[in-house]
């Protein structure tokens, strides 16, 4: 039996390079660290990993050819060529990687006759159709809004925060319910819906704020009761939505409610403000029962072509989330342009893969390649199995394919090369962590 490694390193051309295989044997005699993976300790299983098809990043595929489009496409979601990508987020209406505000109803209509998606069928539909014949199956998509239409909030606009007004309650609900048959009526599934995209946040971009109470409250007296009338009670519900730092606190108060709970798949994570991984552990142990997905990050500031930081921040945030219970891992934009946008209100961001909109030139940013040392491995339901390895600054995460493939990343953000013993079911390989490397090492 051989080990397959597969590395991704600063200042060489090593990106997800497959190199020599390594062999397992009885035993290895040296004095290095001693990384044991046991495939008999199982946590959770996983769903997958994928992006969000922003309005932004399907409109900055339009300004290059559709070979390059098709292209980029299948660098994410081709399970050989690509990724593997198998999740994705839409945004309900628009976000700020929108080209502006807009809605899918006209100004007051309660009644939400004038309902509409036909915006989407421009640029998001035609981009997540191709998605899926890039993957050869269908994608888990999960729909988020940022704000309801400004006629619905207390502060009249849909940037700025501000609430949901009472009497609108119901309307909004059944507006999430328009929104997933529309999708589906298109040939686009959608799997779940979160409740509101960072409801602690006023953002000068579309946002909306609700506290821990006005969320469950609303999951458990409208948008539940209204999904479930509606015949879409299959559908998951999440919460939060929002960074680690409170999420814990956040969940707790909302799935202590039983009536709100019930219609609860769980929780939302986002990676801004904090590192907390133990927050989604307190989440796990005190409702076991209930599940943890991470629904955006993103790289704030603008492009940073080039820069390494960046993939070692996603690999350091995906291995201490995927640690701590985590089940599905979902990028922000999946393309943007040279500026980091399109952003109707100049919030520019990196993305694993920026597009030259005047030269047509694409490049692949180092969290491209560092998000693909799991996407490309650990399989949907996939398990994570117990590793254990006493060492000072290596990041590692293990899982078991349905395959029986075990997978193993080995993270080294440090400037120091390091060795280390990987030991499985009593047989062990010695395997060189260079610099600023990660490390996928797949048995088969």
């Amino acid at each position: 039996m051989k080990v397959k490694v597969f590395q991704t390193t600063k200042d060489t051309n090593d990106r997800l390079t497959e190199k020599e295989s390594l062999p397992l044997v009885d035993e290895v005699k040296n004095d290095v660290p001693t990384l044991t993976v046991s495939p008999k300790e199982r946590y959770q299983p996983i769903m997958g990993f994928g992006g969000a098809f922003t309005e932004a990043a399907a409109y900055t595929l339009s300004k290059i050819s559709p070979e390059k489009r098709m292209e980029i496409i299948d660098s994410y979601f081709h399970p050989e060529k690509g990724l593997g990508y198998s999740l994705g987020r839409t945004h309900i209406h628009s976000c700020d990687f929108s080209l502006g505000n807009y809605t899918y109803v006209e100004e007051n209509d309660e009644n939400l006759h004038t309902f509409s998606i036909e915006r989407e069928h421009r640029f998001v539909i035609p981009f997540i159709q191709d998605a899926v014949k890039a993957r050869g199956e269908e994608l888990t998509i999960l729909s988020s809004p940022w704000s309801p239409p400004a006629w619905m909030k207390t502060n009249n606009e849909m940037n700025n925060g501000g609430k949901l007004l009472p009497e609108y309650r119901e309307a909004w609900a059944l507006y999430y319910s328009k929104y997933i048959k529309a999708m589906e009526e298109a040939g686009i599934p959608i799997w779940g819906v979160t409740v509101q995209n960072e409801p602690a946040a006023t953002q000068t971009w579309d946002s909306c704020r609700y506290t821990a109470e006005e969320e469950g409250n609303f999951v458990r007296d409208h948008l539940g009761p209204t999904l479930e009338k509606e015949g879409l009670e299959d559908k998951k519900i999440i919460i939060w939505d929002h960074n680690r730092d409170i999420a814990y606190e956040r969940a707790k108060t909302i799935l202590s409610d039983p009536e709100a709970a019930k219609y609860i798949w769980g929780t939302g994570l986002h990676w801004y403000v904090s590192e907390e991984f133990s927050n989604l552990s307190k989440i796990h142990d005190e409702f076991p029962e209930k599940h943890l997905i991470f629904t955006e990050g993103c790289i704030e500031g603008g492009v940073q072509l080039g820069a390494w930081h960046t993939g070692e921040r996603y690999a350091r945030n995906i291995i201490g989330d995927l640690n701590n219970w985590l089940e599905g891992w979902i990028d922000w934009n999946l393309v943007l342009d040279e500026q980091g946008g399109p952003n109707h209100v100049g919030n520019y961001c990196d993305a694993p893969i920026i597009v030259d909109t005047n030269t047509k030139e694409v490049h692949y940013n180092s969290s491209y390649f560092y998000i693909g040392h799991f996407s490309k491995f650990i399989k949907p339901n996939a398990v994570r199995i117990k590793h254990e390895m006493e060492h000072d600054f290596l990041q590692i995460v293990a899982f078991e394919n349905e395959d029986k493939s075990i997978v193993v990343i080995i993270m080294n953000e440090t400037d120091e090369a390091t060795k280390a013993n990987v030991v499985l079911e009593g047989q062990a390989s010695s395997v060189d962590f260079p610099a600023h490397s990660i490390s996928t090492l797949v048995f088969n």
